[in-house]
């Protein structure tokens, strides 16, 4: 059973809390995660691209020239593909490039980068994240409590609105829920910083 330390908000150790053997101590799975980001990075695109086929370009409503007796190639309309400012052939026209993963696929995959960066010492598991109010210097006073100054992907529980407001600011932050964290922000991001029942969520979630 892996084992994480347990800090407060000051940076002070409060023990240690056991996590999930079989979503944060597996052997990650180098092959799905990769598929697990390629995925998302794609569905990440806008595929708003377009162009201009025959039909849309202005112009071109008679024939050039009749069909037969001037010795020149027949045509038809001059915004024909082969024509100067003519349509384009086989163009990009919007679509959407995201695909879906088996769900079983994208578990292992987060599993995977979430038991790599508990390998690698990079989570680190704090009691709660509790403010008064929205306050930034506070979220990045508690930062420089637990020796964090790297990128960093903070996972909160679903309503605590005023711990994501205080850190969204910040440079080098990524924050997000125990419910919507995935592969790419893991990835994308040197060392998680979760609380206690964001952690808990996520075995819920994943076991």
């Amino acid at each position: 059973m892996p084992n994480v330390a347990l800090f407060k908000q000051d940076g002070t150790q409060n023990g240690e809390i056991t996590l999930n053997e079989e979503i944060f101590g597996i052997e990650p799975n180098e092959s799905v995660v990769f598929d697990a980001i390629i995925m998302q990075r794609a569905s990440l695109r806008q595929g708003t691209h377009a162009v201009k086929n025959r039909s849309a370009v202005r112009g071109g409503g008679r024939k050039p020239w009749r069909q037969k007796g001037t010795g020149r190639a027949r045509q038809g309309s001059i915004r024909s593909p082969q024509w100067r400012g003519g349509g384009v052939v086989f163009g990009p026209t919007p679509r959407s490039y995201s695909y879906k993963l088996p769900k079983k696929v994208r578990r292992l995959a987060i599993k995977s980068v979430l038991s790599e960066k508990v390998a690698a010492n990079n989570l680190v598991a704090v009691e709660a994240l509790s403010f008064d109010a929205p306050k930034t210097k506070e979220f990045k006073q508690v930062l420089a409590n637990l020796s964090i100054d790297s990128k960093v992907l903070v996972v909160l529980e679903a309503d605590n609105e005023v711990a994501e407001r205080s850190a969204r600011n910040l440079p080098n932050v990524t924050v997000t829920t125990s419910s919507d964290v995935s592969v790419l922000d893991i990835v994308a991001n040197e060392k998680i910083l979760a609380t206690q029942t964001a952690l808990t969520q996520i075995e819920e979630v994943l076991a």
